[in-house]
């Protein structure tokens, strides 16, 4: 029950006590005056009947006075007392109805009757002696029926005293038992009254009031200074003191969210961070391997606790490869098909965001298929990419739009990769042959002779030309042409694959770098694309193209040239096969010894 309840009943039984024990002391009080009441007409009729007996008596007194002695005094005196015991009847009659009981009324009213008639006698007496019957009178007021009237009426008057003293003791004594008694009601009303006044001040100020508001204020001076770790006193009662410990308690988990919000917000702004540096990391990247170092660095702290792999779409095969992992994941890092995982199948993460229960990816294991997430990268609407993250539960799950972040930082930068690799390709690679192009030439040589400068070590270089080559292009056309070159670049390639590197150097000329080829070893690679494109056997539709011979002219440093001319050397040499008349091998050397 609420404090203000408890007040306010507690007014009111305070204020009905009161008014009570008001009521019950004016009631007393009333009795009291009954009580004086009583005792008064008591006194009057008392009063009133002593005179009424005393006056009866001397009137009868002055009557037989009269009738013996015949004074004119005494008459005149009766006459006096006669009036006055008139008046005494008379105010008698006035206050006959004013308490008395029938039984009293009717004794008084008889030994009223008695006194009259015994007035009348005395006036007959009074009469006779007026006419001189003295004898008569005399006899009538002394006569023994005149007193035994005065003893009557005498006996009247006691008998009313005795009824009327008995009453008025009764009456008395009942208004005595009745104002103790509603004065008792009344003292025990007054203790009630404090009672009820000193239970207010100790159990519903003390107890109720300041004992919980005294541990609240603990809990509200902690609370103030942001100590949410406080546990509020738990006050259930349904009062004040109980809507303060609601709202103190509503407070306290506004303040834990508050702090969790902050919390998160904080993690938010670290993982925008993480990833913002990642994206800067990533713009860095020369190839892929340092997208996949940058990837194996920040995904276990954009997404902590949970485990995950990096997938790279292998497009020859058309496979998914694993490329990193963190945190040990569950199962083997195996290829898989993009069909077998649904987030490339759609497009999208998967499952859904709405986490209610769906298909899981087949490429994933058992165990993990509802604790799992797959993302794809996706570049240019393609997925090139897959960020698979195991174990993730509620209380390691972060937020999804940062994952979907992670990986589109991923697949841009992956896709980027691919970009620069397929545009280096085109400029350092013949689109025909796919052997290295003459730009690509420049920096290998630099490079493959400062290398054989420092470990004093041989390079030869292969200079090849197809002999009669614009012949063929006239006979059958361009695209025989391509056929040919196509395939000398592979038969090069194939002998230089092991020792060097094979260049497109233009037109139908190529060159080859051996490093850590000297003269000897040069011509045997030499001798054997000579000896694969003689062997070749080419068709164009229908026709046979016919052999294929090559020019090949060799140059070794440090044996015919130095770093800056061996190109020349090499050149020189191929120069000189042709003079010769094509389709054969000369060194450098050969043409120092001639």
């Amino acid at each position: 029950m609420r404090i203000a309840t408890i007040t306010n009943w507690a007014y009111g039984a305070t204020v009905c006590l009161t008014i009570a024990s008001g009521i019950v002391m004016l009631m007393a009080s009333n009795a009291d005056n009954v009580e004086r009441q009583a005792v008064k007409q008591r006194q009057q009729f008392d009063q009133l009947t002593e005179d009424i007996e005393t006056d009866a008596w001397m009137l009868s007194d002055l009557a037989r006075l009269f009738v013996i002695n015949k004074a004119p005094d005494v008459l005149a005196e009766y006459r006096q007392k006669e009036g006055t015991l008139k008046n005494i009847e008379h105010r008698l009659e006035q206050l006959k109805d004013n308490g008395a009981s029938g039984e009293e009324l009717a004794l008084l009213h008889d030994g009223l009757k008695i006194i009259d008639e015994l007035q009348d006698e005395q006036q007959a007496a009074l009469a006779g002696m007026a006419r001189g019957e003295e004898q008569q009178a005399v006899a009538l007021l002394y006569g023994p029926g005149y007193e035994q009237e005065l003893e009557r009426a005498q006996k009247q008057i006691d008998h009313f005293r005795q009824l009327l003293d008995k009453r008025i003791i009764a009456d008395v004594h009942a208004a005595t038992k009745t104002s103790k008694a509603l004065r008792s009601a009344s003292e025990v009303m007054v203790c009630l009254t404090a009672l009820l006044f000193l239970f207010l001040m100790g159990f519903i100020l003390k107890r109720r009031v300041l004992h919980p508001v005294v541990r609240l204020s603990d809990v509200v001076h902690r609370l103030a200074s942001q100590d949410y770790a406080v546990e509020p006193p738990n006050f259930n009662q349904i009062d004040e003191i109980g809507d303060m410990a609601q709202a103190i308690r509503i407070f306290r988990e506004n303040g834990l969210a508050r702090q969790r919000l902050e919390k998160e917000r904080d993690a938010d702004w670290a993982i925008r961070e993480l990833l913002a540096r990642m994206t800067q990391r990533l713009q860095g990247c020369e190839n892929v391997a340092d997208v996949i170092n940058v990837a194996e660095l920040f995904a276990p702290n954009i997404a902590p606790g949970v485990s995950g792999r990096l997938y790279i779409l292998d497009r020859d095969a058309w496979e998914m490869r694993c490329a990193a992992e963190w945190l040990s994941p569950e199962g083997e890092k195996t290829v898989f098909h993009p069909d077998e995982c649904w987030a490339i199948r759609r497009g999208q993460s998967h499952p859904p965001v709405n986490g209610k229960p769906d298909i899981g990816c087949y490429h994933l294991p058992e165990s993990q298929t509802h604790r799992s997430l797959c993302v794809p990268l996706i570049a240019q609407g393609e997925a090139i990419g897959l960020l698979s993250f195991l174990n993730i539960t509620p209380e390691t799950a972060p937020s999804r739009a940062y994952l979907e972040l992670l990986a589109e930082a991923l697949g841009l930068a992956l896709a980027n990769q691919r970009l620069r690799d397929a545009l280096l390709e085109k400029a350092l690679f013949d689109p025909l042959t796919g052997l290295r192009n003459r730009h690509h030439l420049e920096d290998t040589l630099r490079t493959q002779m400062a290398q054989a400068m420092r470990n004093d070590e041989p390079v030869s270089c292969l200079m090849i030309d197809i002999d009669h080559f614009k012949s063929i292009n006239d006979r059958f056309g361009h695209e025989a042409g391509d056929r040919v070159i196509k395939s000398v670049a592979a038969i090069i390639q194939r002998a230089v694959h092991d020792n060097g590197l094979a260049f497109r150097y233009g037109g139908e000329e190529f060159l080859a770098l051996l490093t850590g080829a000297d003269e000897v070893a040069a011509h045997a690679c030499a001798t054997e694309i000579y000896n694969g494109v003689h062997e070749l056997s080419l068709r164009y539709g229908i026709s046979e193209i016919g052999p294929v011979d090559v020019s090949i002219g060799i140059a070794s440093y440090p044996q015919h040239a130095q770093s800056d001319n061996l190109l020349r050397a090499a050149d020189v040499a191929l120069y000189r096969a042709k003079e010769l008349g094509r389709s054969r091998i000369v060194s450098f050397g050969m043409l120092e010894a001639g």
